[in-house]
């Protein structure tokens, strides 16, 4: 494995970081997720047009970048730095591939090139608080029951009486983007219990019996919405054989890989402004970042941020670690935020500083994609590690 950066990486990392860091300031931040959209619309179009940002996922034969989940991982990278707002997560990371994966011919033909071009957002639609179960992160629901799984709850889809296409009733409460996305990919289950199955819809912005709800959440930066389908018609995506569990369980993977690289990079720039802070405020004649006590709080934070970043530079490579790769750096992430604030003094405390930014992110992810102890428990479940013991030869002789 080399794990060194191609030049093409080291430039497209220095590109982008020079557009963010003139366009994703603090207060462009805090202005930007209180726009309707939740995010800056023309930023957005510029990071596709002059970076190709929402087509890294995207093969080139569909107007895409065509590039290595690590391209898509430093790139997240970049964005965790300035807690970039965007529907970069939605959309390239979590609903292109599924796309990708499931969509027919057609489908892939018609949608993904304007999701390459950044012209066509979407949202992935999962009911409940079933993100990290519905992408395999934090636990295995092979039948789909986060979906409805037949019962009351959830979203539930049934096929038109000519068959021509399929109505949707249910609800969603947690829909990353799913306020201003332009397409919605629903799970949703169908078949009755017996024969139950879980299948994805695509459904349009503008299709009738659908409301869309800004949530009032903790991290801005990720604007969440309730999706409500009251009668709604929908396209199925892919065919009604598909291994959508299979397919979700895959955009999992690389999706973890992505959030641990977003969440290595949120983690190390709040180091870095706690570094420049602590160098900078005096307290009986001298920085404060020259107390002992202050530089071990430090060099441990710097040890724990550059774990997380190996693991997520790796996951980038194997995906299949992505969900231990998360874990290690969403905890990263929560400590290097909480002890930003603690070194930043009384100021730090105050609700409205930009430390708590980066505290709020770590607070949201960790609901949203964890907590980091289901990460790891699934994971060692995955490995074998809880598998029970195997009986001994005494225990054999005596059965």
């Amino acid at each position: 494995m080399d794990a060194a950066f191609t030049a093409e990486q080291d430039e497209m990392r220095r590109t982008l970081r020079e557009v963010l860091a003139k366009r994703c300031g603090p207060a462009e931040v805090k202005a930007a997720v209180r726009t309707a959209a939740g995010h800056d619309p023309e930023l957005w179009q510029q990071l596709a047009r002059e970076l190709g940002l929402p087509g890294l996922a995207v093969a080139e034969e569909y107007g895409g970048v065509g590039c290595a989940p690590g391209d898509l991982a430093l790139a997240c990278e970049e964005a965790g730095r300035v807690l970039l707002p965007s529907p970069l997560l939605a959309t390239a990371v979590l609903a292109v591939p599924l796309v990708t994966a499931l969509g027919t011919a057609a489908q892939r033909s018609e949608l993904l090139p304007p999701l390459a071009a950044g012209g066509l957002t979407a949202a992935l639609a999962v009911p409940g608080p079933a993100l990290a179960t519905a992408l395999a992160l934090a636990g295995d629901d092979t039948g789909g029951e986060w979906a409805g799984g037949g019962r009351a709850g959830g979203v539930q889809a049934r096929a038109d009486a000519d068959g021509a296409g399929w109505r949707l009733y249910g609800e969603a409460a947690q829909v990353l983007d799913g306020h201003s996305a332009a397409l919605l990919l629903v799970a949703a289950h169908t078949g009755g219990f017996a024969r139950g199955r879980t299948l994805l819809f695509l459904v349009r912005e503008d299709a009738p019996g659908l409301a869309r709800t800004r949530q009032s959440v903790l991290d801005e930066t990720r604007p969440q919405a309730r999706v409500e389908l009251r009668d709604v018609p929908a396209r199925l995506l892919g065919t009604e054989d598909a291994d959508v569990l299979g397919a979700l369980a895959g955009a999992g993977r690389t999706a973890a890989a992505a959030l641990a690289a977003e969440a290595v990079g949120a983690a190390g720039q709040a180091l870095a402004r706690t570094v420049e802070y602590v160098r900078e405020r005096e307290q009986f004649g001298r920085s404060i970042g020259s107390f002992q006590a202050v530089k071990h709080r430090l060099a441990d934070l710097y040890v724990q941020v550059q774990a997380a970043r190996s693991a997520a530079y790796y996951a980038a490579w194997d995906p299949a670690q992505g969900a231990l790769a998360l874990a290690q750096a969403l905890e990263a992430l929560r400590v290097t935020a909480g002890e930003a604030i603690q070194l930043h003094g009384g100021i730090g405390f105050t609700w409205e500083h930009d430390a708590h930014l980066y505290f709020k992110r770590a607070a949201a992810d960790e609901l949203l994609f964890g907590p980091v102890h289901r990460l790891r428990a699934h994971a060692a479940q995955r490995a074998g590690l809880f598998a029970p013991p195997s009986p001994t030869r005494s225990e054999k002789v005596a059965v």
